[in-house]
């Protein structure tokens, strides 16, 4: 008697997701109907299930409060908020202590994510990560430089005096200089994108700001604007918010992973370090618009206004990427976080930055703070055109 032939089938685990409870509650577990669906549909699926934590989804609303929070405080208590504002290191050193402080409590636990060690598989796939260079650091701070020149001195000079414009050009210059580096992950876990890849292009875009963001910034900004830039504090600056926080990452990283593992440090330490980090950037932002309290109520148009360049620099780079790797063929897990990293900033360095060039009361330093208030909506409409547009690009290539 022939026996009944058993089938026997196999989970569908696609590349890059993870094996959370929510992540296998998304896949259906067991269940049949999952039966003959494809890896490339199964991800379709659980990228509509992605969403933001609650800070995350609300950021532009805490920025706002922390605004309005800030601005009462400076007009409320102008004594202690100068007091805070005149903190520094040394005398004439313009780097804010209690700025200073707040910065690294964001960035280190930021800089603690990133893994080096990834670049070493980037050979296997460069295509990628060539078009993010290149619209990083030849496109997006030029792109900017340009926008901001043409709006600050010529569209909105009715509006806004040329001392004015030289500092909004100089915070926008500062703001598109340095690619982002901690949020671009959660854009990219939203778009569905390769997490593998995205931690690659973050790694070498933190390595080549450590040497491009302080000579295109000062270039920029000394030829766009009437503005002296003093290499010194722009140095200083790099030392004190970019090398700093990434050698203090890279160690605890290296010490925590060597004593318990990278699966626990990634999945028990790191999301522990994340209130931190947002109650520090809300912490900085109360600060910067308590510094920034006679600015803002004397020249709330000036707010709106400095967004428009701003928006539009985001959106052009973005485009440009995603059009590039679909030219060149790029598959969508690479592609949307290169638009994203492309269209995003690294605002708490361009924050901190303008602060020490210019003073925590400067146009420059309320430039950077504007693109933190524009971040999520526009980083969430990038999310959503990535999304609807995924069949434009090839389907990943399976791993060897």
């Amino acid at each position: 008697m022939n026996s009944p032939k058993r089938v026997f089938t196999m989970p569908i685990n696609p590349v890059g997701t993870s094996d959370r409870p929510e992540a296998e509650s998304a896949r259906g577990g067991d269940s049949p109907t999952m039966q003959g669906i494809t890896v490339r549909d199964q991800a379709t699926v659980q990228a509509t299930e992605k969403k933001l934590n609650f800070f995350e989804r609300y950021l532009s609303l805490w920025v706002a409060a922390c605004m309005i929070v800030g601005v009462l405080l400076g007009k409320l208590l102008p004594g202690f908020i100068d007091g805070l504002r005149r903190l520094e290191f040394g005398n004439n050193s313009q780097i804010n202590v209690p700025i200073a402080v707040l910065i690294w409590l964001m960035i280190i636990p930021m800089m603690m994510k990133v893994d080096f060690a990834a670049i070493r598989g980037v050979g296997k796939r460069p295509r990628g990560l060539v078009v993010t260079l290149i619209v990083n650091w030849l496109v997006k701070p030029f792109s900017m430089a340009l926008f901001a020149w043409l709006f600050f001195r010529f569209v909105f000079s009715a509006w806004i005096t040329p001392a004015d414009a030289d500092q909004y050009i100089a915070g926008s210059i500062i703001l598109a200089a340095a690619p982002c580096t901690a949020m671009v992950f959660v854009w990219s876990y939203l778009s569905d994108g390769d997490p593998a890849y995205t931690l690659v292009q973050v790694s070498v875009n933190d390595l080549l700001m450590l040497v491009l963001f302080a000579p295109i910034v000062r270039f920029l900004v000394s030829g766009a604007s009437n503005l002296h830039v003093p290499f010194r504090v722009l140095l200083y600056s790099v030392v004190i918010f970019i090398v700093i926080p990434l050698v203090a990452g890279v160690l605890i990283r290296r010490w925590f992973v060597s004593r318990h593992g990278k699966v626990w440090f990634e999945e028990q330490l790191l999301p522990r370090f994340a209130p931190v980090s947002m109650t520090a950037l809300l912490a900085t932002l109360l600060l910067i618009f308590g510094f920034q309290a006679d600015n803002i109520t004397g020249k709330s148009l000036h707010v709106v206004l400095i967004a428009v360049p701003i928006l539009i620099q985001v959106y052009f780079n973005s485009s440009l990427t995603y059009g590039l790797m679909r030219l060149f063929k790029v598959e969508y897990g690479i592609a949307a976080p290169g638009a994203l990293i492309g269209a995003s900033n690294f605002f708490e360095l361009a924050v901190a930055t303008a602060i020490a060039l210019f003073g925590p009361g400067s146009g420059a330093a309320l430039a950077t703070v504007v693109g933190v208030l524009i971040e999520v909506p526009v980083m969430l409409s990038v999310c959503s055109v990535c999304k609807r547009t995924r069949h434009w690009f090839p389907a990943a290539q399976p791993a060897h």
